[in-house]
């Protein structure tokens, strides 16, 4: 017998019975689905993950003002606590080494306008080393500048999804937007960001392609908070030189603030690092859950296909005794049987790999970041399934194989 002849019996033996192969198969199918569901969506899940992070900077630490109700304000500031302030900034730079750069930050709902055009957006200021910290990056025009920050111009910086509302068909570098009641010049348009941030620790979600940064001197001199008793910044990103300081450094800039804010609670401070790392941990374990229902599927799978070959093998003894007695050797025999297990296998990997494929793609779709489909992922779920029929078949096939000829023939 040639090879095409082994393959055309091995298919010709799972038709005979299509309801039954599929069953046998669909152990196969589950588990290949969840090994491709559980690599694809870890892989899109770590990517969003780093993406997510890198927004914030894996190096920085973030030190926000904490949210309070209007009664547990008039409380902290009752206990001489202004907030956040930039003589905090200063300090944090002034005091702890570890620090290579401090950039604080202010911002307020706004609306902006330009002729019959609005967008409503969140107002930043900034100072020029914050877009380099927390890795923004410009699509036109030039970021805003030290000589910006010391003489207190009223220039801008848009984020994507605000530039194309408010100038659609435009050039939006040397247009005047008015910002509240206050006219600014655009000087540059910030790249999209592929990802808005998350809610991560303390830091709530916010669409960053709808900021409005101005130099924070200007924020401080023309705006005003409408939140009565409000801190004057709203954030402080601390770059640290190492990263493995970072833990060390956040619990010295926990104590600088509770000395300056004499010990009110009245700011979080987040590492993005350690989040990242947390995350890292979960997701083993989502991981490690995940790819043990596998291993049952895969390891029921295989049984389901052995019990069937072995039915397969009792059914088709007549058959076998005659085959052997026109003249097949032990090894077609062999082969034949192998070649049905390993048939199922790889058919419901197939189907397993396709499933697996379009389950990913909805997971990431709700969950909002694409799953990853990698072929070293797909051809390793084909390796695994071939590797299972291989192993569920070689008994029944060797026993098929070593069933003597005449007690076949005999059988009835």
């Amino acid at each position: 017998m040639d090879k095409r002849e082994y393959w055309r019996m091995g298919l010709e033996g799972l038709t005979v019975h299509k309801l039954r192969s599929f069953l046998t198969m669909l152990g196969i199918i589950l588990g290949v689905a969840s090994v491709i569901a559980m690599l694809s969506i870890g892989e899109g899940a770590k990517r969003a993950a780093l993406e997510k992070f890198k927004v914030l900077g894996v190096n920085n630490i973030i030190v926000r003002d904490k949210a309070l109700s209007s009664k547990e304000l008039e409380e902290v500031r009752a206990k001489f606590s202004q907030g956040l302030s930039l003589k905090d900034a200063e300090a944090i730079q002034a005091v702890i080494p570890t620090v290579e750069n401090v950039a604080p930050q202010a911002e307020i709902e706004v609306e902006a306008r330009y002729l019959d055009k609005s967008a409503k957006g969140t107002l930043v200021g900034i100072t020029p080393v914050t877009l380099k910290i927390l890795n923004y990056e410009l699509k036109s025009g030039s970021l805003l500048s030290q000589d910006h920050y010391n003489r207190e111009l009223r220039v801008c910086l848009l984020g994507a999804d605000l530039a194309k509302s408010l100038f659609p068909t435009e050039d939006p570098l040397g247009k005047q937007v008015k910002v509240e009641d206050q006219w600014f010049e655009v000087v540059g348009v910030m790249s999209s960001r592929s990802l808005y941030t998350e809610t991560v620790g303390e830091l709530a979600a916010r669409n960053l392609n709808q900021d409005i940064y101005i130099p924070l001197s200007s924020f401080l001199r023309r705006f005003t908070k409408k939140e009565l008793l409000a801190s004057q910044i709203d954030q402080v990103t601390v770059k640290v030189s190492d990263s493995k300081q970072l833990v060390e450094t956040g619990a010295v800039i926990r104590r600088v603030l509770d000395r300056r804010h004499y010990k009110n609670k009245d700011f979080d401070i987040v590492i993005p690092y350690e989040l990242l790392k947390q995350e890292e941990k979960e997701r083993r374990i989502y991981n490690l859950v995940l790819g043990s229902i596998a291993a049952i599927s895969l390891i029921v799978g295989g049984i389901g296909i052995m019990n069937i070959m072995l039915a397969t093998v009792l059914e088709r003894t007549r058959e076998i005794g005659i085959r052997r007695s026109l003249g097949a050797k032990r090894k077609d025999i062999l082969i034949q049987f192998l070649l049905e297990a390993v048939g199922l296998s790889l058919i419901g990997g197939v189907i397993g790999v396709t499933l697996g494929i379009g389950l990913s793609q909805i997971v990431g779709h709700v969950g909002k970041f694409g799953a990853v489909i990698s072929p070293f992922h797909v051809l390793l779920a084909f390796f695994v399934s071939g590797a299972v029929g291989v192993i569920s078949g070689t008994f029944p096939a060797r026993r098929a194989a070593n069933i003597d000829p005449i007690e076949a023939l005999r059988y009835e």
